[in-house]
């Protein structure tokens, strides 16, 4: 059974690129055709799945979640008086 799920439907994304060894390019790729999706949605999902699972990640996001948001606000301000 696939830990992952073929996507219901497109949610808004980004661009990135990425450098990855030949052969986890390789089992993305058979990943992603194993549930019939493509590469991007592998990465985004098991990112995710990463991000749920590690602890440690969360109680250091929470830590430092306010930094991101004076930053978000110091940036929109510059944005809206430039």
């Amino acid at each position: 059974m696939a830990i992952l799920k073929a996507p219901s439907k497109q949610p808004k994304t980004t661009t990135l690129q990425v450098r990855l060894e030949e052969e986890v390019r390789h089992k993305l790729d058979r990943y992603a055709e194993f549930i019939d999706a493509n590469a991007s949605y592998v990465v985004s999902e098991a990112l995710k799945l990463l991000f749920r699972k590690d602890e440690e990640f969360k109680r250091w996001l929470g830590q430092h979640a306010n930094n991101h948001k004076q930053e978000q606000i110091q940036g929109d301000a510059l944005t809206k008086t430039a």
